[in-house]
């Protein structure tokens, strides 16, 4: 799954979760998870994969740096915690491809070897995916924010003379 949506799918935990710890650990779990589902891969090479991997890691650093700006202040904690819980085990890329070694204990890059179900020609999983990660998070954290709309009381009809001179009142444009 490209890193992009395990940030996606990572703010949406922190943002349902709300504990910075306990979204992290489950972003984690949720990496694993996500790398079981089919999806795009098998690059044949460090170039192609490169030619993926580079905007994938740029976009996903824009992605946790809008979610974490747009999340309420009593959510952002844990919706960066969900994201970067949900990239760290990807980590490894780097450093292997840098430095020629991975954080990780031999077992766990076995693991995370063998659960990926990749193949090329994939995109459209990954497109797909992104869209709902996007979506679900994008309203779980539009919907948790101070003064949305649901929040606010809406007139009743046989309130809307008191809402109409209340607005008027408050030098609100009544239409």
């Amino acid at each position: 799954m490209l890193l992009t949506n395990h940030v996606l799918s990572g703010a949406l935990i922190g943002g349902l979760i709300r504990r910075p710890a306990d979204a992290f650990a489950v972003g984690v779990a949720s990496h694993f998870v996500l790398d079981t589902v089919p999806h795009w891969g098998k690059w044949g090479n460090n170039r192609v994969f490169l030619r993926v991997a580079v905007p994938d890691g740029l976009i996903s650093l824009a992605t946790m740096g809008v979610l974490a700006a747009m999340s309420p202040p009593d959510r952002r904690l844990a919706v960066v915690a969900g994201m970067a819980g949900a990239a760290v085990p990807d980590i490894d890329k780097p450093t292997r491809l840098w430095w020629g070694w991975s954080p990780f204990p031999a077992a766990v890059d076995r693991f995370h070897a063998r659960i990926q179900d990749e193949a090329p020609g994939r995109a459209p999983v990954e497109l797909a995916a992104a869209g709902a990660f996007a979506a679900a998070a994008l309203i779980v954290l539009l919907r948790s924010r101070p003064g949305r709309l649901s929040r606010q009381r809406i007139a009743q009809p046989d309130q809307g003379c008191q809402a109409a001179q209340r607005d008027l009142e408050h030098g609100r444009r009544v239409r």
